[in-house]
C-alpha cells in the first residue's frame, strides 16, 4: 500500500540527515518555533473570531487561514477571516478585539500568561557557541520583550527583528535581509512554522526548514506547501535541528 502523502513528504525531506553546507547564521521565527503558542496566540485568535462572528472555529480552519500569504500577522488574518464570513472587520478592529484575549483585561487574565518556551537555555547556548543566532518574528517588540526580557540566554540573539522594525511584514524578506546586512544568504538558515516564513526565506535566497509536527492541524496541506517552497526539512520540533549538524 502506498504511503499517505503526508508521510511521503516528510520522508523525502528528512532522507538527508546532514546539510550539504553548514550554515554560519541561524535565523529563528518565534511563535511555534521557540515558543508554544497553542494556548496563547492561537487560542486568542479563535476566541476573537467567535466574539466577532459567533462561530466556534477550529484549529484546522485557523491554519488554513494562517497559511494564506500575508496572514502571518494574526490581526490581518482575523480581519480577512471574519470579513470572509460576512462580518466586515477592519485591521484595527481585529487587533483591538484580539488584545483583550491575549493581554487580558482588568476582569480577566490574558492568554499570554500560558506561554511556554520550547527549548532550554543550555540548547540555545550550544547553538550560540557554533553559530550566529538571530530572530525574525511577526511579533511586536512589546510581545517579544514580554517573553524574552528576563530569559538570560536571550543575550545570545545578535539581532532581533520584530514587525515594528520593518516597513513590510512577512512574507516580504525585509527582516531577513536586515539581519543579513548584505552578507551571502547561502551562509544562513531560516527556521519557521508558517508559509509566510518560507516565502520570506525564498525571497531572500536563504535556505529554509519548517517546524511542523505530524500531529499539527492541517498537516498534510501545510507539509505539501512547504515542499513546494523548497523546504530542506520538516522538523517535528526545533531541537531536531541538531540531527542536521
Amino acid at each position: 500500500m502506498p504511503k499517505p502523502k503526508s508521510v511521503a513528504v516528510k520522508s523525502s525531506l528528512r532522507r538527508r540527515n546532514k546539510l550539504e553546507k553548514q550554515p554560519e547564521i541561524l535565523i529563528f521565527d518565534v511563535d511555534g518555533v521557540l515558543v508554544d503558542v497553542h494556548e496563547t496566540f492561537w487560542r486568542s485568535a479563535l476566541q476573537t473570531v467567535r466574539e466577532l462572528t459567533g462561530k466556534h472555529a477550529t484549529l484546522d480552519e485557523l491554519h488554513k487561514w494562517k497559511s494564506k500569504p500575508g496572514n502571518n500577522d494574526d490581526w490581518r488574518m482575523i480581519s480577512n477571516w471574519v470579513t470572509a464570513l460576512g462580518h466586515t472587520v477592519s485591521y484595527d478592529e481585529a487587533r483591538a478585539a484580539f488584545q483583550k484575549y491575549y493581554w487580558g483585561t482588568d476582569a480577566r487574565p490574558g492568554n499570554v500568561l500560558k506561554e511556554k518556551l520550547l527549548l532550554t537555555p543550555k540548547q540555545l547556548e550550544k547553538w550560540a557557541s557554533r553559530f550566529e543566532i538571530n530572530l525574525f518574528t511577526g511579533r511586536t517588540r512589546k510581545e517579544y520583550s514580554y517573553t524574552f526580557k528576563n530569559w538570560a540566554p536571550a543575550k545570545h540573539f545578535r539581532s532581533v527583528v520584530t514587525m515594528d522594525d520593518v516597513k513590510r511584514k512577512k512574507p516580504y524578506p525585509d527582516g531577513v535581509l536586515k539581519i543579513l546586512a548584505k552578507r551571502d544568504p547561502k551562509t544562513a538558515l531560516y527556521l519557521g512554522d508558517n508559509i509566510d516564513d518560507a516565502l520570506s526565506a525564498q525571497a531572500a535566497g536563504v535556505p529554509f526548514m519548517a517546524i511542523l509536527g505530524p500531529k499539527e492541524p492541517d498537516y498534510r496541506a501545510r507539509a505539501a506547501r512547504f515542499r513546494e517552497l523548497d523546504a530542506l526539512a520538516l522538523l517535528p520540533r526545533i531541537t531536531d535541528l541538531n540531527d542536521w549538524f
